[in-house]
């Protein structure tokens, strides 16, 4: 049988019966690739904790769109001498929407990836740690990203992906990238709970009196 196999995890390894990975029956084509360079996200070979370079992938696409994003609408805000709700809710969509398309065109491309290595949850896709950690950035200040605030979101995140507490261990039984997927994206928003309350609580007490 073949071993799953999972980023950066400290659980033992945990046999899933061959009948459960479709076998490939043909040679790589055109669509394996691309989706073996998005599953891998350039980083997936990296030899030392790939799920946690992964993470920090996903940190710098955040920060890169949100910053873009922040950019072009504080300028037409200011154009218009519109307020800063003009900003925040149309920048706070646009990120939602790109970790949707990141986390189903993970499905896709982990899906491939996994049948053409024949391997369950095969350690090279990090594109599930990208989605997770775009999730967890959510609960920082969305008006200003603070280093502490993007420090402790990227630690709580990889303390949930690796720790996996319940149901999040379930839901790698899901079929082939789905599985992938799924279990990241809760571990994003478990980090994205608790950052927000960590966040809240600094804010509350600190506020001018």
């Amino acid at each position: 049988m073949p071993i799953k196999e999972s980023s950066d995890e400290l659980n033992p390894p945990v046999a899933i019966p061959a009948a459960e990975i479709p076998r490939a029956k043909r040679k790589r084509t055109a669509g394996d690739y691309v989706a073996l360079a998005i599953a891998t996200v350039g980083v997936g070979y990296f030899p030392i904790a790939p799920g946690t370079v992964g993470s920090l992938v996903g940190v710098g696409l955040y920060l890169a769109v949100w910053g873009w994003l922040y950019a072009i609408l504080e300028t037409n805000a200011s154009r218009g001498r519109l307020n800063l709700l003009y900003v925040f809710t149309p920048q706070l969509a646009v990120m939602l929407l790109v970790i949707f398309v990141v986390t189903v065109v993970g499905i896709w491309a982990a899906t491939r990836v996994e049948q053409a290595s024949q391997k369950k949850d095969p350690s090279i896709v990090v594109i599930d740690e990208v989605a997770g950690q775009m999730i967890a950035l959510l609960s920082g200040p969305f008006w200003i990203h603070t280093w502490w605030s993007v420090l402790s979101a990227f630690i709580l995140f990889r303390a949930f992906d690796i720790w996996k507490p319940y149901p999040i261990r379930r839901l790698e039984a899901l079929e082939s990238g789905l599985g992938i997927m799924a279990d990241d994206v809760l571990a994003g928003i478990y980090a994205l709970i608790v950052n927000s309350i960590l966040i809240s609580a600094y804010l509350l007490a600190y506020a001018p009196r």
